[in-house]
């Protein structure tokens, strides 16, 4: 049984489909059956074209409409296409074969009649209403296509009933439903979330060319024809394609452009006219006066366009090139400090949405009220992750998907950068308390190892001199042995006083030199590479103190046979320790050694990384600045 309704199913959608592309092909062979009734006919004096509106309505619609429904067959804007392009096709030639046939031009068969008022519902009132969901706003809108089959039926019934002012009363009445059911567009586009608005625009591009000559009545209609297919076109593109970048802009720049037409010429036409009013007898070159005069005002014109149509596209928040400019002209009057915040304040001006955050290191810096992220976008700075912004969820503004993508494209470098200072501000300031930190453990060692070793020592050898006073002359065997423990305990002090001055700078540094004091340290010799001599005695201790740490890795843990280091000096100072062992594991934690090599180098500016070798082994290498 589950076979059975798993072939039923796929016979379905394979039969879907073929029964849209079978409508497109009907259309088209409609078609090129008008093509050679037209010919037949004599020129007609409504249109210079060799073809109607309806012609390209009839070929446009049904093919996009077929697109459709093979991409999305349950989604029925594309069913509406089908069947609205082939009753186009089928008006105009039961039109034309009525003219050819009966030699009248008024068409008035049944059939035309109901081709076109089929034509006129899907198209003219479903597709609206519909577009581009495929359902109603509310049920409501139920009453729009009450209205329009009403206005069919008056004129139905004037057609019958031989009375014309039913039927002009049937098609103020379709023509009411027309208006209301792309006036659901608007309250669809106020409604909609962002990929409904994008949607929406471009049937927004298409259909003034079909509407204007629409609305400037039957002498300019033929030009319809021309921008008949970009209405399916746009609808197809916008149903399958919603995503495609740059809607926004296609506008602006028509909107602009349009703008600028018709204030130039409303500028020409305007000073044309005053110089001839003024200047009558000049009246000839008065065009060339108005076109500098247009001319001059162009670019102020356009620039003051531009804005305009900036602020009705996008709100206050303007284009991201005007967002880039302004975050700039903040950080340059911010603390450095204040950066990352001031950076998503910007980000969330620009978007409209609720809040901003970055997420770095474990902390998170918010802009406004984050709520549930509705996006997330890994921030990296010259290939280095640095953090997440969250983008919270978007506030209703008139045209988001492409002007967000275009602002988040352009401000996240400005936020990596920031957050990748935030980054810097807090390992600089951990660094600082854990050399703050260290320094008083040292103190405190080094008080310790005063007061409890080294002050215990001579406290004692003190007294033992003066034992040894006392017996002297009394007893010289006692106070024999009494300094012969002095000089052991001298002793002790002297290594003790050594082993201080170890752990503060080793003293090969000073005796042999960087090279050599490692030299000693590795048991083999050193490779070295420029002037080693005259480095900051800072630079010396930290470089010794990794090689140092890295030898104990190498011999304690990585089983190695062979080990080199390099030490070479430029405008740094690079040292590299590489061993033959077994390498880092996978999974392997910082250590204490570890964390002790990166802070040496972390307190000199400088870095220290561990990872392992192209051959195998462990490489340790750090850049120390001089």
């Amino acid at each position: 049984m589950r076979h059975a309704g798993w072939a039923r199913r796929a016979v379905t959608r394979l039969a879907t489909p073929r029964v849209a592309i079978g409508i497109a092909t009907f259309a088209v062979v409609l078609e090129l059956a008008d093509i050679w009734v037209t010919a037949q006919l004599p020129p007609s004096p409504y249109t210079p074209l060799p073809f109607a509106p309806e012609d390209m309505a009839g070929t446009a619609f049904p093919v996009f409409g077929a697109i459709l429904v093979h991409s999305r067959p349950r989604l029925v804007i594309g069913w509406l296409l089908c069947l609205g392009g082939v009753s186009a096709a089928a008006n105009i030639l039961s039109a034309n074969l009525y003219q050819l046939l009966d030699g009248s031009p008024g068409p008035r068969w049944p059939v035309v009649n109901l081709t076109w008022n089929v034509c006129e519902l899907t198209l003219g009132v479903l597709l609206p209403l519909l577009y581009p969901v495929g359902r109603l706003l509310s049920r409501r809108w139920r009453t729009v296509v009450a209205l329009a089959v009403a206005g069919q039926a008056l004129d139905w019934a004037g057609l019958l009933a031989g009375r014309p002012e039913l039927r002009e009363a049937g098609h103020g009445t379709l023509s009411a439903s027309m208006v209301l059911a792309f006036a659901s567009l608007v309250v669809r586009f106020k409604r909609g979330d962002a990929v409904e608005r994008r949607q929406l625009l471009w049937l927004l591009v298409a259909l003034p060319g079909l509407l204007v000559p629409w609305m400037l009545g039957a002498d300019v209609w033929w030009v319809a024809s021309l921008a008949i297919p970009l209405i399916p076109a746009a609808i197809a593109v916008a149903v399958l394609r919603y995503r495609l970048f740059g809607i926004d802009t296609l506008i602006s720049r028509a909107l602009v452009g349009t703008g600028l037409a018709i204030v130039i010429t409303l500028v020409y036409v305007a000073v044309s006219a005053a110089l001839s009013v003024f200047l009558s007898e000049v009246d000839r070159i008065a065009g060339i006066p108005a076109a500098l005069f247009a001319g001059a005002f162009f670019q102020p014109m356009r620039r003051g366009l531009q804005r305009g149509v900036d602020r009705l596209l996008y709100g206050s928040t303007g284009v991201p090139g005007t967002l880039a400019r302004r975050l700039r002209h903040r950080l340059q009057h911010t603390d450095p400090v204040h950066g990352l915040l001031t950076t998503l304040d910007v980000l969330r001006e620009g978007l409209s949405v609720s809040g901003v955050a970055v997420e770095a290191d474990g902390a998170v810096t918010t802009s406004g009220v984050l709520g549930t992220a509705a996006r997330t976008v890994p921030l990296v700075w010259h290939g280095e992750p640095v953090g997440l912004l969250l983008i919270g969820p978007t506030d209703r503004r008139r045209f988001p998907a492409a002007h967000d993508e275009r602002v988040i494209a352009t401000l996240t470098p400005y936020i990596a950068d920031a957050a990748h200072a935030v980054r810097l501000t807090g390992a600089l300031q951990r660094s600082r308390e854990r050399i703050l930190t260290a320094r008083e453990e040292e103190r405190r060692r080094l008080r310790r190892d005063l007061h409890d070793g080294l002050g215990q020592s001579l406290s004692g050898m003190a007294m033992s001199i003066n034992a040894a006073r006392l017996t002297m002359h009394s007893a010289p065997d006692q106070a024999d042995r009494l300094l012969a423990g002095l000089r052991a305990g001298m002793d002790a002090v002297t290594g003790d006083i050594r082993q201080l001055v170890y752990g503060l700078r080793p003293p090969a540094l000073d005796e042999l030199g960087l090279a050599g004091a490692i030299e000693e340290l590795a048991g083999a010799p050193v490779e070295t590479s420029g002037e080693l001599t005259g480095l900051p005695a800072a630079v010396e201790v930290a470089a010794y103190r990794i090689v140092q740490e890295a030898l104990t890795n190498a011999r304690k843990h990585a089983a190695a046979t062979r080990i080199s280091v390099t030490l070479r000096r430029d405008d740094r100072l690079y040292v590299t320790v590489a061993d033959d062992g077994i390498g880092l594991p996978p999974d392997v934690r910082p250590g204490v050694g570890l964390g002790s090599m990166r802070e040496r180098a972390a307190e000199l500016g400088g870095t220290c990384a561990v990872r392992t070798g192209p051959g195998g082994g462990t490489v340790v290498h750090a850049e120390l600045p001089l």
